[in-house]
């Protein structure tokens, strides 16, 4: 390398530009395959409406499909496109759009912007396949627009059945917050949270659910939803002289707020919403900024009953969801560890000073 080409390389104005320029780059890329993306489905969606209606108006079947896309492979030998497969798929795609409403079709024509577009092909047969309605599988399509889902992702949460369980956690949100941000919050929680990313033996604690949570905090973001940050957990609060320990602490940029996480691991007690509204009211009069919203309070508990959350809600003054959680894996007794905890080796230890003080007493 010649001594000129060292100095540029090596130059700070060289390199920030570089970086610069590979991120337009980068940027242009995935512009043009959105673009191909989007080109590609509304190709799709001409022939599949166009196969529909041929099948419709003449005797023509199945074998219709077969022929069609022994045509077009021999046309067009370098575009898996048309492969008999997904040529079927395109017609099933087609169809599924346009069960219920009669004029999405003109929408579609029309608009570069439907977001049924916007999503890779894969994805759209992945919605399509494993939904039972329009309306459904419009939740899906947004949420993947929303969040760039990947595949697995998506199949996650569609088997996951987030669909039922967003927007299902008992709140006061629509008393405690303005409207829109009420919408925004109920919309963001969940109910029950799907745990079943964690293996937990069967006597498990509150601190150990909180551990195993925190050890599996990308899954745990993942189930928590759009938007959450992790800020700690046992995040001390100081109040008087006196230390308060929050079990977890998140902050969601969605709802521009704090988000204040109590575990329990049994069932609800109406008296954990005052200690929850206490903890809400420590964050915002000592976390919250100026441009934030009103801290959220959410409870994840193991089992609950509505009404009783609806009556201990009813005169809080504070914003606060409740929630069940649900574990798949769930390990006997027997196969815990066979290594001592350190609380264990405290009590062991403490139970031996005791015994050694009694050898010397009388």
């Amino acid at each position: 390398m010649s001594k000129e080409n060292k100095l540029i390389k090596n130059s700070t104005d060289y390199k920030q530009w570089l970086i610069e320029l590979k991120t337009k780059v980068r940027s242009a890329q995935l512009k043009a395959a959105v673009k191909v993306n989007t080109e590609l489905l509304k190709f799709y969606w001409e022939p599949g409406s166009e196969i529909v209606e041929k099948q419709k108006n003449s005797t023509w079947g199945d074998g219709f499909l077969k022929q069609l896309s022994k045509d077009l492979i021999a046309e067009f030998p370098e575009m898996k496109g048309f492969l008999y497969r997904n040529i079927r798929a395109i017609k099933q795609w087609y169809l599924f759009w346009n069960q219920d409403n009669l004029n999405w079709q003109q929408a579609v024509a029309q608009l570069d912007d439907v977001p049924i577009f916007q999503i890779p092909w894969g994805h759209n047969l992945v919605i399509i396949s494993k939904t039972n309605s329009t309306e459904e599988a419009q939740f899906y399509v947004q949420k993947t627009v929303e969040n760039g889902w990947s595949r697995n992702v998506l199949v996650h949460q569609i088997e996951s059945n987030l669909f039922v369980r967003t927007g299902k956690t008992v709140s006061n949100f629509s008393k405690t917050l303005p409207a829109v941000q009420s919408d925004l919050a109920q919309q963001t929680l969940k109910d029950p949270y799907n745990f079943d990313f964690l293996t937990m033996r069967e006597k498990y604690d509150e601190r150990e659910l909180e551990n195993t949570l925190v050890k599996n905090i990308t899954a745990f973001l993942l189930e928590l939803g759009e938007g959450f940050s992790y800020v700690g957990k046992q995040y001390k609060l100081t109040i008087d002289n006196e230390d308060f320990y929050i079990d977890l602490l998140f902050y969601n940029i969605k709802l521009h707020s704090y988000v204040v996480i109590e575990l329990k691991t049994g069932k609800f007690k109406p008296e954990y919403t005052g200690k929850l509204n206490f903890y809400i009211s420590a964050v915002d009069d000592l976390l919250k900024g100026e441009n934030d919203n009103s801290t959220i309070g959410l409870l994840i508990c193991k089992e609950k009953k509505k009404t009783i959350v609806e009556y201990a809600l009813k005169d809080i003054s504070k914003p606060i969801g409740i929630s069940e959680y649900r574990l798949t894996k769930i390990l006997p007794d027997e196969y815990k560890s066979t290594l001592p905890t350190i609380e264990e080796i405290e009590r062991e230890i403490e139970n031996l000073k005791g015994n050694n003080d009694e050898s010397f007493t009388g």
